[in-house]
């Protein structure tokens, strides 16, 4: 009988430790396994560095702006993580993880839930680097997020959007700018109020069609 308990006691472990594994499971989101990534078909970008989340508080225009203006960490407006990365937030360090999504949006909420993270009242810092072939102007960068978020190319902010708001696909386009031939930083803030949270992020020409023809990468290569 002792025995059959311990069999049984283990047995429950197992399976309670599964279901816990599962729980907190990123099922959206995979570790990079390649040095470059291609956008899909309809030019989505879906390789990024995304930060463990930082308390934040308030959607609106004037809470989201002085949000992202506070200096949480060092550099936050020019640095190109790596991952594993860790930055000091108040006392707290806070990691930086590469990520791949497998849709066309990266789910903040699972990533934030793997790392037993608070997913509500919170900030996260994206960033990644676009290759571009050649030298492309006239183009926009077009996103979309849950819920407020405001965008940099190379270190120009481009775009924001703001209030508690589902992620739409184009939800805010840039005026027009120009992707540098080489490597391009596209860095985020996403601030999220409660319930789910994503974004997601493309380049479209002067025509408003996808761009494709960009590779994206975690590092500047030059």
């Amino acid at each position: 009988m002792t025995v059959r308990r311990r069999l049984l006691g283990a047995l429950l472990g197992t399976v309670l430790s599964t279901t816990a594994a599962a729980q907190t499971a990123a099922p959206t989101l995979s570790r990079p396994t390649t040095p470059e990534s291609a956008p899909t078909a309809d030019g989505f970008i879906q390789r990024w560095l995304i930060l463990e989340p930082i308390g934040a508080d308030g959607l609106t225009d004037s809470a989201v702006r002085a949000a992202v203006k506070k200096v949480y960490f060092p550099d936050q407006l020019t640095v190109v993580p790596h991952d594993g990365d860790t930055v000091t937030v108040g006392d707290a360090p806070l990691r930086w993880h590469a990520v791949d999504t497998k849709l066309y949006n990266v789910n903040l909420f699972h990533f934030a839930r793997a790392q037993g993270k608070p997913t509500s009242n919170v900030l996260f810092w994206a960033v990644t680097v676009v290759n571009s072939p050649r030298e492309m102007p006239d183009i926009r960068l077009a996103i979309g997020s849950n819920a407020a978020s405001v965008w940099w190319v190379n270190g120009k902010e481009v775009i924001g959007i703001y209030n508690d708001r589902q992620t739409v696909i184009d939800d805010g386009v840039s005026r027009r700018l120009t992707l540098q031939k080489g490597p391009n930083i596209v860095r985020a803030a996403i601030i999220n109020g409660g319930g789910a949270t994503d974004f997601c992020a493309r380049f479209l020409d002067r025509e408003y069609r996808p761009i494709k023809d960009i590779t994206v990468s975690l590092a500047d290569r030059q």
